[in-house]
């Protein structure tokens, strides 16, 4: 067992009682957590090429995502930035009736079709969210992979995907399927119009905006885990899985990926997950404990 050695105070069966007891305190607690480890099913057989595609994006973050969110944040002020993301959101109504018609949840997709009404034509084309400033029609989020997950179909292994972050097969069917089916793609990319970019400048200016509400949260979490990986990992299947549920907004742990376009969740449940306990399993890196 690496000890670091203590300085000579008390006398030799002191030392020798101490290193014993902290011995068996070390062994009983590392028997708790591999006890916990064992009862929490990661689903993440992948885990070794999931790490190494993380790191890439995490590069990439540091050295492009995020100084283009932090000049993005500066170059316009807070009201632009807000108009320009209910703009955005009001693009995705559209899917999120439909997802929310698709799981049964009718009133939940009147309230939707009531929200892309309101602030299509009085919210100027949506730069304005009427519907939720005054009409007391929040936005929520809503996409297939939740439509699939409502359905109980399986997640399936984790998936860290390149720049786009964390997935799960589920998910990233649903994400693509959602690409062929979105009427305001194919509206801009079909006859008359052939405007191929307009969807790759949409989805890039989406996650800059989601990015640069999340620059200081997402650093708080990464310097306060042990293992930025395994706590992504979880604060993803945690959203999703509060999504399925329909919690309310306020309640959802961060986002963790780059490509969709949400809403800020509250500091103080980031912060709180950013403080849970990681389990042996998560931690690989961690010196071996000598039992």
């Amino acid at each position: 067992m690496n000890l670091r050695q203590p300085r000579l105070v008390f006398s030799n069966l002191s030392l020798v009682a101490a290193v014993i007891l902290s011995g068996c305190a070390v062994q009983s607690n590392t028997s708790q957590l591999d006890s916990a480890a064992e009862q929490e099913d990661f689903n993440d057989p992948l885990e070794d090429t999931n790490r190494a595609i993380f790191d890439f994006n995490q590069v990439v973050d540091r050295n492009v995502l995020v100084p283009v969110a932090k000049a993005y944040r500066t170059v316009l002020p807070d009201p632009v930035r807000d108009s320009l993301r209910d703009f955005l959101r009001n693009l995705r109504e559209p899917l999120i009736f439909a997802n929310d018609a698709l799981q049964g949840e009718f009133e939940r997709a009147g309230q939707t079709f009531a929200r892309f009404t309101l602030n299509s034509t009085l919210g100027v084309g949506g730069f304005i969210d009427v519907a939720g400033r005054w009409g007391e029609l929040p936005y929520h989020e809503d996409d297939l992979g939740l439509t699939f997950g409502v359905w109980g179909i399986p997640e399936g292994p984790y998936l860290v995907i390149p720049i786009l972050g964390p997935s799960t097969p589920r998910d990233l069917g649903g994400q693509v399927a959602e690409g062929f089916g979105d009427p305001f793609s194919r509206l801009v990319t079909g006859n008359p119009y052939t405007l191929y970019w307009i969807p790759f400048v949409r989805g890039g200016v989406a996650g800059i905006d989601q990015r640069s509400r999340y620059i200081e949260t997402l650093a708080d979490i990464e310097r306060t885990s042990l293992d930025y990986y395994a706590t992504v990992r979880s604060l993803y299947r945690q959203r999703r899985a509060a999504l399925i549920r329909h919690e309310k907004e306020q309640n959802l742990p961060p986002p963790a990926s780059f490509g969709q376009n949400d809403g800020p969740a509250a500091p103080a449940v980031a912060k709180s997950l950013a403080a849970r306990p990681v389990f042996v399993s998560e931690t690989p890196n961690l010196p071996e404990v000598s039992r």
